[in-house]
């Protein structure tokens, strides 16, 4: 079987048929196995971005004829080649496997600081929607295509960065983020259900734009950290109308971008707004909105809440679910999609230290690849280290956390954890 892959997910022995995506004008010499982690490192060098890998072939299957076809299957000129032979000795794997890891983690460093370029250039078509929306001006949509285009590109690429991204958070500026986050998020769900690119796009635009009628909105009601009154709540409840009329005035919009923007707060049961449309009426397009902004919702800190674990944002999606609210298939798609601890979210290990997670299993969602940086009892930052949770059998994730709970802050322990490369 023929699958894509980023270069930061591949490994020795993985067999590469081509070159999907690179920087550069590297030509392999010709399809062949990963035979060493030098392989990878030159790859990665030559600017490979992503490749494609047939996952029928198996490394082990050619040892006895390796030396016959080493030189045609070679990923390239003078390329160091390690075979895999049965008197090598664990630690030698161990040494392998951990610079292979480290590599991994150098590119998804430098994905990360571009990512976060990303974002913050996003905040800024976000921003400039909004004023112009204020002074009475019109959308203009191309920019906001080209910018999702740009996050659509960074996602296919390597989706881990822009997650790890959309976990730092401001409180002061959740009506901008939030709608970056949404449409990031919508647009990793939607390739996950293996959606075309046109229609990923025109679902991350309508992600991008589903809030804009807050602007219309005044501050003190949409920040209110208690309990709104039934006017207020109506007054809330308006910004759905608002941002589907502002979209529908704007040239340049697909039908679906505007369909994503109605519906994102329609339930299936005909409890949603504004229009309390029922199940029958709601496409797989809708029913995914409505998903990921509930989700991002549960899980971003606002001025008068705080956000909670990622994973108890899952419990929530699936209760509601329940009630007939949400689609309950699309909600179990949208937790495998995302990993039941997303990357970039915090966990507390069993040894009392705190983690991010770096690599989704996904063969067992509950022992992913972590990097363990605070000890809760020393109450301190520690030297940043690696555990692979499914060959670690001395400690395991306790729970999912939030930084705030610890008076930690995104900001800072991402600065860290890059620091120590």
């Amino acid at each position: 079987m023929i699958v894509e892959k980023d270069i930061s997910q591949l490994v020795v022995g993985s067999f590469v048929v081509k070159i999907i995506k690179q920087k550069g004008n590297y030509k392999l010499k010709s399809a062949g196995f990963v035979r060493d982690f030098h392989a990878i490192e030159e790859l990665i060098h030559q600017g490979v971005k992503r490749v494609a890998i047939d996952t029928s072939r198996q490394f082990s299957e050619e040892k006895n004829n390796r030396e016959k076809q080493a030189k045609e299957e070679s990923l390239a000129d003078n390329q160091p080649e390690t075979h895999p032979e049965s008197n090598v000795s664990q630690q030698q794997n161990k040494s392998a496997k951990s610079n292979q890891t480290a590599f991994q983690r150098e590119v998804l460093v430098e994905n990360f600081f571009q990512a976060k370029e990303l974002f913050s250039e996003a905040k800024s078509v976000q921003a400039k929607v909004l004023d112009d929306i204020k002074q009475g001006r019109p959308i203009d949509a191309a920019s906001v295509v080209e910018m999702t285009d740009k996050t659509i590109e960074s996602i296919f690429e390597n989706s881990d960065a822009l997650s790890c991204v959309i976990n730092i958070r401001h409180k002061d500026e959740y009506l901008l983020e939030h709608s970056i986050s949404v449409s990031v998020i919508m647009t990793i769900f939607a390739k996950y259900l293996g959606f075309d690119v046109q229609t990923i796009s025109d679902l991350a635009v309508g992600a991008f734009l589903h809030d804009v009628g807050k602007i219309n909105v005044p501050m003190p009601i949409l920040n209110k950290p208690g309990k709104l009154t039934e006017a207020e709540f109506e007054i809330i409840k308006s910004h759905v109308v608002h941002s589907a009329n502002i979209v529908n005035e704007t040239q340049g919009l697909s039908e679906l971008s505007r369909e994503v923007v109605a519906n994102h707060h329609e339930k299936l049961n005909g409890n949603g707004y504004p229009k309390g449309k029922r199940a029958e009426q709601l496409s797989k397009y809708s029913r995914m909105i409505a998903i990921c902004d509930i989700y991002d919702a549960l899980s971003a800190e606002r001025v008068y809440k705080k956000g909670i674990p990622q994973i108890r944002a899952f419990k929530v999606l699936r209760e509601i679910a329940t009630r007939g609210e949400l689609d309950a298939e699309l909600v179990d798609q949208f937790i495998k999609c995302m990993g039941v601890y997303p990357v970039g979210s915090l966990v507390r290990l069993t040894s009392n230290k705190l983690a991010i997670v770096e690599k989704v299993n996904q063969e067992n969602p509950v022992k992913p690849l972590v990097r363990a940086f605070f000890s809760l009892q020393q109450n301190t930052f520690i030297e940043a280290k690696d555990i692979d949770l499914a060959e670690d059998k001395n400690q395991q994730i306790a729970q999912g956390v939030r930084a705030d709970e610890f008076d930690l802050d995104m900001n800072k322990i991402t600065e860290f954890l890059m620091m120590q490369g």
